[in-house]
């Protein structure tokens, strides 16, 4: 597209004609802005006014005026047919479109939105000519999404034929050419601080410079690297052109960088040959919540900022800024246990003036009250900072949308059972404990479990350190992200309501699956959601892969899952009877066809065969009792693995041998004559550390309270040969650090005493590492003050004193105990 040129000093800054227009040029989600922009308004007071965003949006834009719409909010568009090509236009309540939204829906004032429509833009989005790794990930079309970094210095100087497009932030070129080396410091000093209209100036001036600084700008950099920008000025200028044919004064809100653009005298065929033959798609357009954490740069939003709270906190504060916000910091120090005063509050306030004054601000900014708030409050730590960060300076303010926005019948589905289920979507990460034995808790849980069915991560099952435990116990990490509106409005394909979508996409995940341990989860899943009607396509499918699969550790890798189905059938009051039947055949094949199946594995595989070996034996713990054939057929299996030598590795041997002694079905004998065996001069020490890491993967207590297993573990030790003992020397330290400190500390104290040579190897026969032949009873009867004390009893009263009173008396007697010689212990 061609414009025609004529000197800088001949082209106003608004389009040709006696204030029929006035282009108010900002900078997204600014405060300064916004404030300028709704004096700006109240002193031309137009009669139409026009935003940058989708036109498809006027259909929606006036429920902006409902109360129920409270931002930090956004407009969603997205192709009909394919929900995940999107795009969102955030507005914070200090984003200057915002409040020209409001300003014109309060006054019966006509909005209309003029960027390029969604249908193009989500047609054409990456295949701009400016698409590519400079493009933010998340920056919705319509928004200025140049790199803060790049600026002048990075800008290219030579023919702008032979160099790629650099693209530049207006504002870090404005701020460095002040001598800043801060673009957010400039804007606040510059913008943020300043009085404007509020002090009795005209409102109208600073856009009036805002204009001759873009212009000055463009004039250098022509685009500055977003080509596409071209064709989204055409269509803004086209649709400019058709407000002013119909009203007199026409305001025009959008991002500074396009204010020369639409001031350009171009022609009307030459803006629509810039729009023709542009691709289409159908298109929707609503309004969905959204968060301060998702307006952050951080998140990779292109206009984004560094700090929404701060921002929102300047905004919505009418005097003393600075008093305010060092008290809202204190009070969040305080809510976390913090020792902050009033007095401290003081401090601060007078240290960030003092810092503003000798660095030459007009008033305390951000970097000020940091500063003063880390001397003054967080004692020079910058821990308390990051907190402070994350819950005032971006913050975790969440929009809402009212029931009359348009949105998908799942969407409203959703929101139905958000409703009665009493579980708002909050932006926060909040711990959800939930008890399944009452109906309110369960239906939260069978929701919360069929959104992540769908591919909707609300929530994410977690382990709670207060709640108790047990199947009729869960813990979920909440956290409602705004592009889960999104995954919403794609789940929609599966069904209108969450409960059908659901289903359906359960019985094609079956259909689909490719291994057995995807169906059997599957399963669960159905039994964690309350799938009645997918169960029956789940469980035709996982009979027959069931049936085929001949691979005896992909049926151990989907037994716990089908047992843990049959228990939160039972919790859940589901039938569960079929699952019970294919789990018991599983298990049946897993016993027959696990001792060849775990010969010939070398380390590696041995290594990833022991998780499925602890599973499979939690899991015909749960699905039998004492007695039962299956269970005993297992312990057959545990038998056989631990006591076969040719071909199975010492790992499964030595984790089998332990399965079953904690079960009692190993005596301590038995136990310590397989240890014995191998721990053998003739075995290998590898070979005898894998059988030791095996044995003690459950844990280290046991050579606590065994002398004989912790004896021959001593004794081995002690007899690697110097060699050996560097190769071995890893697999023990592994196998000890899996214990718990006291554990170790134990382990380590009794060897250190031992009983034997002086090496401390327990030689002797009988004898054993750090344990004496009988009890210590001097050391026992050491705890006894202590013990009554906990318990609140009285000590027993010595021959030839006085009595004690009755109630002490009384409650000495019952909680004495006697040792077999009838005196008291």
């Amino acid at each position: 597209m061609t414009t025609q040129k004529e000197p800088r000093h001949l082209r106003p800054p608004r389009p040709p004609g006696d204030d029929d227009v006035r282009l108010l040029g900002v900078r997204h989600h600014g405060p300064g802005s916004a404030r300028a922009v709704r004096a700006a308004l109240d002193q031309y007071d137009p009669q139409v006014v026009l935003v940058e965003g989708p036109p498809e949006a006027d259909a929606v834009v006036d429920i902006a005026a409902d109360e129920g719409l409270r931002p930090p909010v956004a407009l969603l568009a997205h192709a009909t047919d394919e929900p995940a090509r999107s795009a969102f236009w955030p507005f914070a309540e200090f984003s200057p479109e915002w409040v020209a939204i409001r300003w014109a829906l309060k006054r019966g004032v006509p909005v209309r939105f003029i960027d390029l429509p969604a249908s193009n833009s989500l047609a054409t989005r990456g295949d701009w000519a400016d698409a590519g790794p400079d493009e933010p990930a998340g920056a919705a079309p319509g928004e200025d999404a140049g790199p803060a970094h790049a600026g002048p210095a990075h800008a290219g100087t030579g023919d702008a034929e032979t160099e790629d497009p650099v693209r530049i932030d207006p504002i870090a070129v404005l701020a460095e050419a002040a001598g800043y080396d801060d673009p957010e410091r400039w804007w606040e000093d510059a913008v943020e601080h300043r009085g404007g209209a509020a002090d009795g100036g005209d409102a109208l001036a600073a856009f009036e410079a805002v204009a001759e600084a873009m212009e000055e700008l463009r004039e250098r950099y022509g685009d500055g690297g977003h080509p596409r920008d071209a064709v989204r000025e055409a269509h803004m200028r086209l649709r400019l052109r058709e407000a002013r044919r119909a009203y007199d004064r026409t305001a025009v809100v959008c991002g500074a960088w396009h204010v020369p653009a639409l001031a350009a005298r171009t022609t009307v065929a030459a803006d629509r040959a810039s729009l023709k033959g542009l691709p289409k798609v159908k298109a929707e357009v609503t309004w969905v919540p959204w968060t301060h954490r998702r307006l952050s740069r951080d998140s990779g939003y292109g206009a984004g900022i560094d700090s929404p709270g701060w921002y929102r906190h300047l905004f919505g504060c009418e005097d003393r800024p600075v008093e305010r916000w060092m008290t809202r910091v204190a009070g969040l120090l305080r809510a976390e246990d913090r020792q902050v005063s009033s007095a401290h509050v003081i401090e601060a306030v007078r240290l960030a003036e003092t810092l503003a004054a000798m660095r030459g601000r007009p008033l305390a900014g951000l970097g000020e009250t940091t500063d003063a708030v880390r001397a003054v409050m967080c004692e020079g730590s910058d821990v308390p900072l990051e907190l402070i960060r994350e819950r005032l300076v971006v913050g975790d303010e969440m929009g809402e949308v009212p029931d009359s926005a348009p949105a998908v019948p799942l969407a409203r589905d959703l929101a139905r059972q958000q409703r009665a289920l009493r579980l708002k979507p909050e932006a926060a990460d909040r711990e959800l404990d939930l008890d399944l034995r009452k109906d309110t808790d369960a239906g939260r849980s069978r929701l919360l479990h069929r959104l992540r069915l769908l591919g909707v991560e609300w929530g994410a099952p977690t382990r709670s350190r207060t709640a108790g435990t047990g199947t009729f116990r869960e813990t979920w990490r909440l956290s409602w992200e705004p592009e889960l509106t999104v995954r919403v409005a794609e789940a929609g394909v599966w069904g209108t309501t969450v409960e059908s979508a659901a289903t359906a996409k359960a019985e094609d995940a079956a259909v689909t699956a490719v291994t057995l341990a995807e169906v059997t989860g599957l399963a669960e899943w159905c039994l964690l959601a309350g799938l009645p009607d997918a169960l029956p396509t789940v469980m035709r499918v996982l009979a027959d892969r069931a049936a085929l699969d001949a691979d005896v550790l992909q049926l151990a890798e989907a037994l716990p899952a089908l047992v843990r189905s049959v228990r939160y059938g039972d919790v859940r009051e589901t039938d569960s009877g079929a699952l019970r039947e294919v789990a018991e055949g599983v298990a049946v094949r897993v016993c027959v066809g696990l001792p060849s199946a775990c010969a010939g594995l070398d380390e590696d595989g041995a290594a990833g065969a022991r998780p499925h070996l602890d599973a499979v034996h939690t899991a015909v713990g749960l699905l039998t009792r004492a007695g039962d054939e299956l269970r005993e057929r297992w312990a057959g299996t545990l038998h056989a693995l631990a006591e076969r030598y040719g071909g199975i590795t010492g790992l499964i041997r030595g984790r089998a041998a332990r399965l079953l002694l904690d079960d009692g079905l190993l005596d301590a004998e038995r136990a310590a004559r397989l240890m014995g065996l191998a721990l053998s001069p003739g075995t290998e020490p590898r070979v005898a550390a894998a059988w030791v890491d095996g044995f003690l993967s459950g844990g280290g207590m046991l050579l606590l309270h065994d002398e004989r297993l912790l004896g021959l573990v001593d004794a081995w030790l002690s007899s690697v040969p110097a060699e050996a003992f560097t190769d071995v020397l890893p697999l023990v330290r592994r196998t000890f650090a899996g214990f718990e400190s006291g554990v170790r500390r134990g382990v380590g104290e009794l060897v250190r005493r031992g009983t034997g040579t002086a090496g401390g190897s327990a030689t002797a026969p009988g004898a054993a590492v750090g344990f004496g032949a009988g009890l210590d009873l001097a050391r026992a009867d050491a705890v006894l003050p202590t013990l009554r004390l906990l318990l609140g009893i009285a000590a027993p009263v010595p021959e030839g004193t006085a009595a004690p009173a009755p109630a002490l008396a009384g409650a000495a007697a019952a909680a004495t105990t006697h040792d077999d010689a009838g005196g008291p212990v």
